[in-house]
Formats: structure tokens, sequence, C-alpha cells
């Protein structure tokens, strides 16, 4: 099994929240972390910004990534929201199995 970590930064705990359930309530990821306290330091539209966020950590199956993308795109109030995954064959099986189980029946991942 493999497994899919997407990196989302967010505006505020209540946004990374809704768009956690969401994502959860659909089946599109296993599970959400959500970090709070970040300082995002970044260039927009040729000034420097510096801004407080939080970091949404989603866990699912790689076949999903673009579904859980195209879904995090549509809930976010950013206009360029940071959203990009890092695909891992390599941990804990037990925990690869349980995301799995989580996603739903296994024919609905497109291995």
């Amino acid at each position: 099994m493999d497994l899919a970590i997407i990196y989302v930064t967010a505006p505020s705990s209540e946004e990374a929240l809704r768009i956690s359930q969401a994502l959860l309530n659909e089946k599109l990821i296993a599970c959400a972390n959500i970090l709070n306290g970040m300082t995002s330091v970044y260039e927009w539209q040729g000034e420097v910004h510096q801004d407080s966020e939080v970091v949404l950590l989603l866990k699912t199956h790689p076949t999903r990534i673009r579904e859980v993308t195209e879904r995090v795109l549509a809930l976010h109030s950013y206009e360029t929201p940071c959203v990009f995954a890092l695909h891992s064959h390599e941990g804990s099986r037990p925990f690869f199995d349980w995301v799995r189980k989580c996603l739903g029946p296994e024919d609905t991942l497109i291995v």
C-alpha cells in the first residue's frame, strides 16, 4: 500500500477544520492533522508578506490526490492555495492499512 500526505495551508483553524471535515465526510481522506501557529513569509503580486497560517496534513491513497486537490481548491478561500502531495510506500503497515480501510471499499481505489 502506498500513502499520500497532502500539504495545505489555510488562513485560519476554522477554515482548515471546515475543509478537513468535508474531505473526511466525502471519504477522500482518512485523517487530517491541523497544525496552528505557522508563520508564512512569501512574495505575492510583487510584495513580501508575513502572515499567520494553519497547516493541514491530509492522509489519503495516492489515487485520490487529484480528487482531494480539486476539492481543496473548490473549498479554499485563497486565490492560489498551497496544495501539494508527498507520496510514500514506506512506513507503518498497520497505519497504511487503516488509511485504506477508512477510504471505503478497495474497489473504490484505483491502484
